[in-house]
């Protein structure tokens, strides 16, 4: 598998059969979806959880050369248990998008084949009393629905940012308190 696999870890250290046993079941995503462009696996260890059962955590992250992102992240006691159910609940993540994708792409174009984007972002001075923390995204042409798929794939319970095929234009898709989804369409004046 031509994928780059990062394993990070947090509060632990990875020895060097775990990071084999990762590594190994990682590399065998290709066989679930063949356009895996990176693998992110992040193991730690919750000193704070409430229970014991719930200590060892256990996130993969993966990126698609077609710009897609699939998450899961498991708990457990066993740092081995919460890896090994991290991957079964993507494998299953895995089939939801590929049949998603098949029946909403008739003609198996992606959405960044459909409208180029350019994202030239510059770096501003942070000040620390405002920004804690910045991310950089980016933005993966689709329409409402697909967004709100990769919503509930990536497990994002409040919003989710988009660059939007139909209106062309930045479009913020959020969970409402009464349980709906809401839609916020920017313009610039």
């Amino acid at each position: 598998m031509s994928v780059k696999i990062d394993i990070f870890a947090k509060n632990m250290e990875i020895s060097d059969r775990i990071n084999d046993y990762v590594t190994d079941k990682v590399s065998k995503l290709d066989r679930f979806l063949p356009d895996i462009d990176e693998v992110r696996v992040d193991l730690s260890y919750l000193k704070t959880a409430r229970s014991a059962s719930d200590r060892q955590v256990a996130q993969i992250t993966i990126r698609g050369k077609r710009g897609y992102i699939l998450r899961t992240e498991e708990r457990s006691e066993d740092l081995y248990m919460s890896f090994d159910r991290a991957l079964d609940k993507l494998q299953r993540k895995i089939e939801r998008y590929k049949g998603k994708r098949e029946r909403n792409r008739g003609d198996g174009t992606t959405a960044a084949e459909v409208v180029a984007v350019v994202h030239e972002g510059g770096k501003k001075e942070m000040e620390p009393d405002r920004i804690i923390r910045r991310k950089h995204f980016k933005l993966i042409p689709m329409d409402e629905q697909e967004a709100l798929e990769q919503m509930k794939l990536l497990s994002h319970e409040d919003f989710f940012i988009f660059y939007n095929v139909n209106t062309r234009s930045v479009n913020v898709l959020y969970l409402r308190r009464d349980g709906a989804y809401g839609l916020i369409e920017t313009e610039i004046e």
